[in-house]
């Protein structure tokens, strides 16, 4: 390990980028070009190292060395340490990890891929909020559902807090980009899919009613304005989770949740 004492040492650049300087990507929803990502706690970078990510350089701490350090280390990446204080300043945040790792970007498969890889998939359509889409992450991880598909407005699986609150599942949920989210979901559906919109409108069905099929998509539209009219009109089934009628709707994440248990593979 090198032991770094000064927080504005040049080596530590690295870690200081921000999600656009870390995609290195005009757009950050492209996947044309190579980039990397911020992966925070022990758990989250030994999944990364489990997955196949190629290290670039971590930052520990140099009182409490993550036993982790030794494989980051074996994989090929540098490893700086420096103490509380240091990390601190580096990271930004105000409770730091004992390590923080920097990776390059894994190739992200394609929705043909996610679709050959699993019969149970999430999509989503605008759920730009990072903590959501790793939550939604994480529960699908949890309930046994392998793939995720976001349109270009959705925040990225691999960005800095999505990964953190994901817990580093996103290594294990295969999830691509599409460009045109209507079009996708109108092929599933033509190919034997059952693509099931989550909404409040008063013709949905209750999702409790719906058997699990044996390929499923649960799509997952925007908080405040919901699935757009042509990505639901694109699917085969219209839900709704039953509630207080007092209460319209429920978070992103926790309807995922409830969605992904409800349509479980059984």
């Amino acid at each position: 390990m090198i032991t770094i004492t000064d927080a504005e040492d040049p080596r530590l650049a690295v870690f200081r980028q921000n999600e656009r300087g870390l995609s290195n990507r005009i757009d950050r929803r492209n996947d044309d070009a190579p980039g990397h990502f911020v992966a925070e706690g022990d758990l989250v970078v030994e999944r990364a190292l489990v997955f196949g990510c190629r290290p670039v350089a971590a930052l520990v701490d140099a009182d409490g060395v993550p036993a982790v350090t030794q494989t980051f280390r074996d994989a090929g990446g540098d490893v700086f340490a420096g103490g509380a204080a240091l990390r601190r300043h580096v990271a930004r945040m105000g409770r730091v990890q004992p390590i923080i790792a920097v990776f390059e970007r894994p190739p992200r498969p394609s929705v043909a891929d996610v679709v050959a890889a699993t019969d149970r998939v999430v999509v989503l359509e605008a759920v730009d909020n990072p903590a959501n889409v790793g939550s939604i992450v994480r529960n699908a991880a949890a309930l046994g559902w392998g793939g995720l598909i976001l349109d270009q407005t959705s925040a990225d699986p691999l960005s800095r807090r999505a990964l953190r609150v994901a817990m580093g599942t996103a290594f294990s949920v295969v999830h691509a980009r599409t460009a045109d989210v209507v079009g996708t979901l109108s092929a599933m559906s033509a190919d034997r899919w059952t693509t099931v919109a989550l909404t409040i409108g008063a013709d949905a069905v209750d999702l409790d009613r719906i058997d699990p099929p044996a390929r499923c998509a649960i799509v997952i539209g925007a908080e405040r304005a919901g699935l757009s009219r042509d990505a639901t009109a694109a699917c085969r089934i219209e839900a709704r989770i039953p509630m207080n009628p007092e209460v319209d709707s429920l978070n992103a994440a926790a309807a995922s949740a409830i969605a992904c248990y409800s349509l479980r593979r059984h």
